[in-house]
């Protein structure tokens, strides 16, 4: 080999060498994989009270849910109602063939006629015989039997009298009226077909001012609120004072907020739930029987619990989790994650925040923007100082902490 080729050996061996060494100070300087330490916003968790709402699954139902039968037995001829229209209590609903029972009432009232008559003929006859039984003219027998058949004849009187009657409550019968108010149902009978007493089933009314709201609360959900209020962690409103708003399908809130006015302290034998009704006015009636609806009550309180964005909280293989801003080995920034349990969805300063029971503890920096970017154990960059969760409102200055909640440097 000559020496002109083996000093251009030797030389491109030490470009390589620099370009090497290079790349290794500049790989140290850097990130994960060769990127810059993600830039980072911290939030210093603090103890704070936070109003709690509860969600639930709810339908409603007519605050009376009437079912109309037939009382008497025939061909119901007409219907006299609108199907699906608001009825008024007392407003005739159908007609049932009455010709029977008027019928009925005019051979109930010969029979009545024919007993008063039966009736004068008896009170006639003992007055005769009482005067004779006194002057012993007749056998005093024959004066008891006088004034005993006119005793029998006035019990015929009114056992008739009580049959019209019977008979002219059938034929009013024929008519089938409103029992209340409240928003009608289809027909569950057509003209022509046979209605049989206290059994057919005609319609259904149902009142609708106000209107219930049915909803479950499900034995786990109500255990761990009992034990939060037994260890003083959660307040919830005297006798069940909540303030109930109404979510429809479509998302939107019904104007008119409503109140609770049953709560079950069984626990459904078929359903492991316990049962709540709500109560709401609907003088519009824009609510109808049997739509689903969300039920959200407000009212609770959660005490002194620490809570975290909505954005700060990820899902790995373990569960939910947070990162949080730890120092390494050498002292430097790094993003530490921290498995969570997650308690209750409160919305506190405008923003969306979830409880955490555990895995926080106060003063810990959650990091809430920029967690896209990080690795577990990754180099982070803090930007501005944390603010305590709760007691500073979004969009103030990054840098404007709460009093007494450390900052990202003091970390």
């Amino acid at each position: 080999m000559s020496p002109a080729y083996r000093l251009c050996g030797y030389a491109a061996a030490a470009l390589m060498a620099a370009a090497l060494a290079g790349c290794g100070q500049s790989q140290s300087k850097a990130g994960f994989g060769g990127f810059p330490p993600a830039e980072v916003t911290t939030l210093a968790v603090a103890p704070h009270n936070f109003p709690v709402a509860f969600e639930y699954v709810g339908q409603t139902l007519g605050s009376k849910d009437v079912e109309v039968r037939a009382r008497v037995t025939g061909i119901i001829e007409k219907r006299l109602y609108t199907e699906g229209a608001s009825v008024k209590a007392g407003q005739p609903l159908f007609i049932i063939d009455p010709k029977p029972y008027a019928a009925q009432v005019a051979q109930a009232e010969a029979d009545l006629t024919k007993a008063t008559a039966q009736k004068a003929q008896a009170d006639r006859e003992r007055a005769r015989l009482a005067p004779l039984a006194e002057r012993k003219a007749i056998g005093q027998k024959e004066a008891d039997d006088a004034a005993s058949n006119a005793d029998f004849a006035a019990a015929a009187v009114q056992s008739a009298r009580a049959k019209v009657d019977e008979l002219k409550l059938n034929w009013g019968y024929t008519k089938v009226v409103a029992p209340i108010s409240g928003l009608s149902s289809r027909a569950q009978k057509s003209e022509g077909s046979l209605a049989t007493a206290n059994d057919t089933l005609l319609t259904t009314i149902s009142q609708t001012d106000p209107l219930w709201v049915g909803f479950s609360v499900s034995e786990n959900e109500q255990l761990r609120l009992t034990r939060a209020v037994a260890g003083g962690q959660l307040v919830l409103p005297k006798d069940n004072a909540y303030d109930v708003t109404i979510k429809l399908s479509d998302g939107s809130a019904f104007p008119r907020r409503g109140r609770i006015n049953f709560s079950d302290t069984r626990v459904s034998t078929t359903t492991g739930t316990y049962e709540m009704r709500a109560e709401v006015a609907n003088h519009d009636a824009a609510l109808k029987p049997g739509q689903f609806v969300r039920v959200v009550l407000r009212g609770a309180e959660r005490k002194d619990a620490l809570a975290v964005p909505q954005a700060a909280v990820l899902d790995g293989p373990q569960g939910k989790f947070v990162y949080v801003a730890a120092k390494d080995k050498d002292g430097k920034d790094i993003a530490q994650p921290r498995p969570i349990v997650m308690g209750d969805w409160v919305d506190a300063d405008g923003g969306n925040l979830w409880v955490i029971e555990s895995g926080l503890k106060p003063g810990d920096s959650v990091i809430v923007n920029g967690v896209a970017r990080l690795q577990p154990g990754g180099p982070i960059k803090l930007a501005g100082a944390p603010e305590a969760a709760g007691q500073a409102a979004p969009g103030a200055p990054k840098g404007e902490a709460p009093k007494g909640a450390p900052s990202s440097s003091q970390k």
